[in-house]
């Protein structure tokens, strides 16, 4: 007889395995084994929104093993993630096994150490019952509105298509932003850029006309400009104020779910779900060579700012070691969590800061170090000195005008010196200025008048998307990544050199969404019910009343939108071709069947024609001249092959493209990654275009 441990997932077993040792089975759910069945809405909306759950298809023998290594066992711990998500699968999991519900067999592992794996095992709870309700309630919810407006949605504009509560927002947010751009109205501005250097000095340096004895100066058009520039010549340029000063630049936090997938998209060119996949993989356990299986960081799906006065301790340590006393800041550095954070868990830190990214790097995937480094640095660097730096602030005065330039040098470069954040938006370069007195005169080197127009807002990329729902409350950090991908799998949006377009689908859903289902789509809306699917959470609000409550508005809305809609069907420019139908003569259009897309008659049923989708990309075989055209393995994977198969069995998984290579003539072919880039795929040749 032993005690039995279960968690989510083999990588995670394995690790605890080690550290619980042999009076312990430590085995694997492998994820949730009872959901709502795919095949119906699954909730009772008329018997108080009862859920009907079912084993998941395919998980029937895991669960007779869990039943059986259960009834052998002296005692059953559920060890899942300490989260909603892993509250209830630890609820399903009771169920299944006929747990007691108010037994302490509920364990938590905010990192899957040794300390962390102990320290969960001291504190057995009973499952909590309001954090299994707000899960409840979410994904009821969500099952509610996706599973009755979704026919709605496809049944107008195309079929297949989703709507959800967050999904839907989401692409409202981006289509919103396009229209911004769409219906932005650039002004024109000039601004007047001097280089001087002081007399007897060679340093240049940069300035701008900031405005004359009245204040500052808006330059609109080039005849102001030029008038300016006349007033300028000839004139002496005299240092007129000198201000220094001193100012201290302060880390960034630590990590929580957002900020991490905010920094990988924008340092390492992660998308969410693939940065939380890794982190996953960081948290369950590495094998390390000497230490062997091993969590690397603290569970990452937080918002919290919290860290443990051990793992700053441990941090101070490191730093006085390896950078010097001087780096470690007067006092410990707290951070402040939002205010709708939940504390359960610490922010994103390495579970041990003495595990250098060096260290492990030779256990690691290329993906795990990049990401393992990134958690590292940014915490450790959160533990350091802040960074001082002189500044020089400067006013020229020539003629009755004003210049102004600034600049700094770094006095202690503190946590700079191994991490500084990245922006969504590049900051201004500035240098230091040359050393300058007041009433010193200076050499004018470059005098211009730059024309300028103001610029759109930029499109959203996957960073600024997250940053944008966290700071409106929509969605919860565990869910951006899914979100995400939904959206982009679902060619609402497309992905273009990382910004996030507006697809002609995606804009015609909103547009519905906003005439028939404003609630839906509204933004302060969503981040309300965010708000009250929290407080299912804290007690304070019963989930079925909360379902209630949003139904029967909900299924009003609905009624009302079939009835004024009905025989009303929205066409899409992007559904249709150049194709005629041989049979009525009318252009064919794309249309989405059981099996993927497929070429229809309009005049149907009238006209019943139809043909093969295929997608071209306007490139010829270079083997047989034939179209190249986009195909799809049986999982999915995109690939490229000769529109003439079986007789010609041209493919490539890059795609093709019209340039020939300037050293041997053979096609190039487009290289994905970063910077994207032709290259020529001819054994010997190696020709590669930037």
């Amino acid at each position: 007889m032993s005690k039995l441990v279960i968690v989510e997932s083999p990588a995670k077993a394995k690790t605890i395995q080690k550290y619980l040792g042999k009076d312990f089975d430590v085995v694997a759910s492998m994820g949730h084994v009872r959901d709502l069945p795919q095949a119906r809405l699954s909730v009772d909306i008329n018997n108080n929104f009862n859920p009907r759950y079912d084993i998941i298809k395919g998980k029937e023998k895991l669960v007779d093993e869990l039943i059986s290594l259960a009834q052998k066992s002296d005692k059953v711990y559920l060890a899942t993630d300490p989260d909603r998500e892993g509250e209830a699968i630890s609820w399903h999991l009771a169920y299944l096994l006929n747990l007691d519900l108010e037994n302490t067999n509920r364990v938590e592992f905010n990192e899957i150490t040794k300390n962390g794996v102990e320290a969960g095992m001291k504190a057995p709870r009973a499952i909590n019952l309001d954090l299994v309700d707000a899960q409840q309630a979410r994904r009821i919810l969500d099952r509610l509105v996706g599973y009755k407006l979704s026919p709605f949605v496809s049944q107008k504009i195309r079929r297949g298509l989703s709507a959800g509560r967050v999904q839907s927002v989401a692409v409202r947010i981006i289509v919103d932003r396009e229209n911004e751009i769409r219906n932005f109205k650039p002004e024109e501005y000039w601004s007047i850029d001097a280089k001087f250097n002081p007399k007897g000095s060679r340093k240049v340096f940069s300035a701008f006309l900031y405005g004359d004895a009245n204040g500052k100066i808006e330059i609109s058009n080039k005849e102001q400009a030029d008038k300016i520039l006349a007033d300028l010549e000839g004139a002496e340029y005299i240092v007129s104020k000198v201000k220094s000063g001193t100012r201290k630049k302060s880390p960034a936090p630590p990590f929580i779910t957002s900020t991490l997938q905010q920094e990988a998209s924008r340092k390492l060119g992660f998308q969410s779900r693939r940065t939380m996949r890794v982190a996953q993989e960081l948290y369950e356990g590495v094998d390390i060579e000497g230490i062997g299986p091993t969590g690397l960081i603290t569970y990452m799906r937080t918002d919290s700012l919290r860290v443990s006065a051990d793992a700053m301790k441990e941090a101070a340590q490191y730093i006085s070691n390896n950078f010097g006393g001087e780096y470690i800041p007067s006092k410990p550095r707290f951070f402040k969590s939002r205010s709708n954070a939940q504390d359960g868990h610490e922010a994103i830190r390495p579970a041990s800061v003495n595990l250098t990214p060096a260290e492990v790097k030779a256990n690691l995937t290329t993906d795990q170090y990049k990401l393992y480094k990134l958690i590292w640095e940014r915490f450790t660097a959160s533990q350091m000195a802040d960074c001082i730096q002189k500044t020089t602030q400067i006013d020229i005065d020539a003629n009755g005008y004003v210049f102004k330039a600034s600049g700094y040098r770094v006095d202690f470069d503190g946590f700079t010196k191994l991490y500084v954040e990245s922006k969504d938006e590049e900051e201004a370069k500035v240098s230091a200025l040359p050393p300058v007195e007041k009433n010193m005169p200076l050499k004018l080197k470059e005098l211009l008048g730059n024309q300028h127009f103001t610029q759109p807002p930029a499109r959203f990329t996957e960073a600024s998307l997250i940053k944008a729902l966290e700071e409106f409350g929509i969605g919860r950090p565990s869910t951006y990544a899914a979100t995400i991908s939904t959206i982009v799998n679902r060619e609402y949006v497309k992905r273009e050199s990382k910004q996030l377009h507006p697809t002609e689908l995606g804009e015609a859903i909103v547009k519905l969404m906003k005439e028939r289902f404003p609630k839906i789509v509204n933004v302060k809306f969503t981040a309300q019910m965010e708000q009250d699917l929290d407080t299912v959470e804290s007690g304070n609000v019963e989930w079925r009343e909360l379902l209630s409550q949003f139904y029967t508005d909900f299924e009003k809305t609905l009624k009302k939108a079939k009835a004024d809609m009905e025989g009303v069907k929205i066409r899409l420019k992007e559904d249709e071709t150049d194709i005629i139908c041989e049979k009525c003569g009318q252009k064919m259009i794309i249309k989405v069947g059981r099996f993927g897309k497929f070429i229809a008659c309009p005049g149907y049923p009238d006209c019943k024609n139809v043909k093969k989708y295929v997608e071209n990309i306007g490139v010829k075989c270079p083997d047989c001249d034939s179209d190249v055209i986009v195909r799809r393995t049986k999982t999915g994977k995109t690939f490229y092959g000769c529109s003439s198969y079986p007789k010609c069995n041209f493919m490539s998984w890059n795609e093709p493209s019209n340039e020939k290579c300037p050293q041997c003539g053979s096609i190039l072919f487009k290289k994905k990654g970063k910077k994207p880039s032709l290259y020529c795929a001819k054994d010997g040749c190696g020709y590669e275009k930037k």
